[in-house]
């Protein structure tokens, strides 16, 4: 059944029930829960159900809307449709909503449609504005490192994104610990300081913790969350989760419909005894806290003092308003942290390796 137009916010969904948090020093704040339109906003997913998200997302004081050049599928839908939905639910109150896209990942064939460099990541954004109807983003990111593209080019296109006024701010996803300093310093140089960083980080991926190790090197060197917290950036963390691995759904095997049976970012390996077994304990202590365990895998990250927001996806309204439920329990004891450091270990549900260079 179509959803009725027009579509009116609720009212109270700035009352409180959604914290919001400073993006580093900057004067921007986002929802500490936002949402990734990912999956389930391709042509693979039925428009009304997209639209029945958002609006909830909306109404809960979700505020911060993170697409990418390739989401779908196929690439690029998910920003066509969000810009249909953009027209239908939120005309005349864009100024409420911050939009953030990324370019880096491949899109379109040839040597110009994937990478790090200026012509790639200034085209892209082009057709990202064209698809969802906007005049500027809020925030673009370099999807990640690009090691074949001197970092001062696709740090000089991040910082003409901006003054082009394309994009209000600029950030960078899934960047090692020293390539995050060197994007910084460039970045400084330029004028334009970067916002906001966007790694993967969960219960079962906890690479921003580890301190990077160079190939060859004889001592270990930074960790992200070190160099996050120094330099005063944002971060928001992506897959909180673990594609979906941190719930209930999968103790029992692999349910047909859910992404694993489905989505090209699911590796068997991640389905592993040893996981089962450690999910099987989470669940454990997250009952005893009064949450489902997605519930806690998304506070857990948002205990970080340098994370400004947790990055969630949806493929149902029930599926959000449970996530949201977090809220209701965001603090860990000691005991609480000690209980689950002793399961939260690598899981390998990390499918983005290449990119911490």
């Amino acid at each position: 059944m179509p959803i009725p137009l027009p579509y009116v916010p609720d009212p109270d969904r700035y009352d409180g029930r959604m914290p919001y948090r400073h993006v580093g020093n900057s004067g921007l704040q986002l929802p500490i829960i936002s949402l990734g339109v990912w999956q389930n906003f391709g042509n693979d997913t039925p428009f009304e159900r997209q639209e029945q998200i958002l609006r909830r997302a909306f109404d809960l004081g979700i505020t911060h809307f993170d697409l990418a050049n390739n989401y779908g599928p196929p690439s690029g839908t998910a920003e066509e449709n969000f810009g249909r939905h953009l027209r239908r639910s939120f005309a005349g109150l864009r100024h409420q909503l911050v939009i953030s896209t990324k370019a880096g990942y491949d899109m379109w064939p040839g040597p110009y449609g994937q990478g790090g460099s200026r012509k790639y990541l200034l085209d892209s954004l082009d057709e990202s504005l064209a698809r969802m109807g906007l005049d500027h983003v809020d925030i673009f990111y370099s999807h990640r490192f690009d090691p074949d593209t001197p970092m001062e080019e696709t740090m000089g296109a991040l910082d003409y994104a901006v003054r082009s006024g394309r994009a209000r701010y600029i950030g960078i996803s899934s960047y090692s610990a020293p390539r995050t300093r060197e994007a910084l310093a460039i970045l400084r140089s330029l004028g334009t300081p970067c916002l906001i960083h966007q790694p993967s980080y969960s219960l079962f991926n906890r690479w921003i913790e580890q301190p990077y190790q160079r190939e060859g090197a004889t001592a270990p060197g930074e960790r992200l969350i070190d160099v996050l917290a120094d330099e005063h950036l944002g971060c928001i963390a992506f897959s909180p989760m673990a594609q979906g691995l941190l719930t209930d759904k999968y103790l029992n095997g692999i349910p047909a419909g859910s992404r694993a049976a489905l989505r090209p970012s699911w590796r068997d390996s991640m389905l592993t005894p040893a996981n089962l077994e450690r999910i099987r304990g989470l669940g454990r202590i997250a009952e005893q806290r009064g949450q489902t365990l997605a519930q806690m895998a998304v506070a857990w990250v948002l205990r970080q003092p340098v994370v400004t927001s947790a990055l969630v996806g949806a493929s149902s309204v029930a599926q959000l308003e449970n996530t949201v439920g977090a809220l209701e329990h965001l603090d860990f004891t000691p005991a609480e942290l000690a209980s689950i450091d002793e399961l939260a270990q690598e899981g390998d549900v990390n499918i983005w390796p290449s990119s911490y260079m």
